[in-house]
């Protein structure tokens, strides 16, 4: 690992190649150079008045960068290595599931049929397209044990708003009113937001001694106002809730709705199903459990699947399928007419490369595989949580909640911010010198100098190995000389930044030259 650190003693002055690599495009630029020499106009020429009103257009050009075609090749190519990626090394961050991503998915989205597909195609000319979804839709159904999918939330809060949506068309079909949704104290922060947004009032509930739902607690919050519970299972501290079974009786007979957030799904396919548990709503990280790339924004997916008593308020469009019966081809198409819908979600039907990255991954796995690829990153986790429980690091960051975990965990970092002086923020940066993409840091808010770590399935143990060891590292070297971990990264294209004044007074535009 030594390899991959620079001394801070030689960090603190930028090389010549460093400032070269750090010159932007706009500081590249030279007066008249161009990628691109343009033929001479062989049409008649007409006025720009013609062309284009007055009104839509620009004072003065555009103040665009002059530059050769490599540098602006080269431009692309430096953007794309100054940002950590999985292509890069291992990405541990802790709920959201930064596995490998197959190649082979990567290259069944881009067949022409699929990348050049126009979204508003006539359906009897995509019926290709609308096959896919529909079976990609029943795969769905399958893992998560409720028989009815919608596809159309673009995200895992989207799929959050549109369950919550959809509890308060269930409730106000049977005439109630009710104003509060249930959300534990681990739940993924999108949680209470989605609440706020879908118009309900946020109810937190504990977390016991063993990392589940307080059952006392719940017990206490329930009453006839409820609307919904909002639960992660495997929940944020990595743990499966010994309770679940009760925790769904309690909501369902008090007449709400359960709600399962599927951000680690990755966890348990095969094993069991959300539906089987008792939830009514699921929504699943298609970006995360099936293979499409994410981070950064986008793009993703968060199709929800619902129950017998919430299927009558699905989104509008839904998939249809019918014909078939007399042996000929099935149709398919999309059907507007559900009087008691909550209505479209968004425009057109969702993120289809990502349908197709899914679908490919869910059909080359199989039902087996996807059984394998949970048990394996369960195994991952608790094979590195052993690892990160020897000597120092075991110490100094020893795990929130002594229990077996599922595919992620979370450490403590309290006793290294009391003893050495370093927080978990420390550590997190200077993991990076190693090689290593930080694991999310500070939540669950319950843990003091929180580090929660998500290994997942597709690292090796030779990885794993490397990451313990680099944890080891740093504690060691923190014991000699804390500042070295305080001024880290050291190897990374910036070093740190204020990350507070950065997100309050953000600099969004490239300054003026001179």
């Amino acid at each position: 690992m030594s390899g991959t650190r620079t001394p801070p003693t030689t960090a603190e002055t930028p090389t010549a190649q460093q400032r070269e690599r750090a010159a932007t495009i706009f500081e590249r630029s030279v007066a008249g150079r161009r990628a691109a020499t343009l033929p001479q106009c062989d049409v008649p020429e007409r006025s720009l008045d013609e062309l284009i009103p007055r009104g839509l257009r620009r004072e003065r050009p555009a103040d665009l960068p002059e530059v050769s075609e490599p540098e602006i090749v080269r431009h692309y190519n430096r953007l794309s290595r100054r940002n950590f990626d999985l292509d890069t090394g291992p990405y541990p961050l802790g709920s959201c599931t930064m596995k490998h991503n197959p190649r082979l998915n990567e290259r069944v989205a881009a067949l022409p049929g699929h990348a050049r597909l126009h979204p508003a195609q006539d359906p009897k000319r995509a019926q290709g397209a609308l096959e896919l979804m529909w079976r990609l839709e029943r795969e769905l159904a399958e893992i998560c044990g409720l028989p009815h999918v919608s596809l159309q939330p673009s995200a895992g809060s989207h799929g959050e708003l549109a369950g919550l949506l959809l509890t308060r068309a269930y409730h106000a079909d049977r005439g109630e009113e009710r104003r509060t949704v249930l959300t534990p104290d681990t739940a993924h922060g999108t949680n209470p937001a989605s609440v706020t947004m879908a118009g309900y009032e946020v109810v937190k509930v504990a977390t016991d001694a063993r990392g589940g739902v307080d059952l006392d607690d719940l017990r206490s919050k329930i009453d006839e106002r409820v609307a919904c519970l909002m639960l992660t299972n495997p929940n944020t501290l990595g743990l499966f809730d010994e309770n679940i079974a009760e925790i769904t009786r309690l909501v369902r007979d008090a007449g709400g709705t359960l709600y399962y957030d599927g951000a680690n799904l990755n966890a348990i396919m095969g094993h069991t199903r959300p539906g089987d548990m008792g939830f009514d709503i699921v929504h699943v990280n298609l970006h995360k459990s099936f293979s499409q790339p994410h981070g950064g924004g986008g793009p993703g997916a968060g199709p929800i699947a619902v129950s017998d008593r919430i299927e009558p308020f699905l989104p509008v469009p839904r998939l249809t399928r019918s014909g078939n019966g007399d042996g000929a081809a099935p149709a398919f198409d999309l059907e507007y007419e559900r009087p008691k819908s909550i209505g479209r979600l968004r425009g057109f039907q969702g993120n289809f490369g990502v349908f197709v990255r899914s679908y490919a991954y869910i059909r080359s796995l199989g039902g087996d595989g996807l059984t394998e690829a949970s048990e394996t990153a369960v195994l991952n986790a608790n094979y590195l949580l052993a690892r990160l429980r020897e000597g120092r690091t075991g110490r100094l960051l020893p795990i929130a909640f002594d229990r077996r975990c599922m595919h992620e965990f979370v450490l403590s970092g309290a006793p290294a911010k009391r003893e050495l002086g370093v927080k978990t923020l420390d550590i997190a940066k200077r993991l990076l010198d190693f090689g290593f993409h930080p694991p999310t840091i500070y939540f669950p808010l319950l843990v003091d100098e929180a580090l929660m770590v998500e290994p997942t399935e597709t690292e090796t143990r030779e990885g794993l190995d490397a990451l313990a060891d680099a944890f080891e590292e740093i504690l060691a070297e923190a014991e000699r000389d804390p500042e070295i971990a305080r001024s880290a990264p050291y190897t990374t294209p910036v070093r740190r930044l204020d990350e507070a004044a950065a997100s309050r007074r953000p600099v969004v535009r490239q300054p003026a030259a001179g």
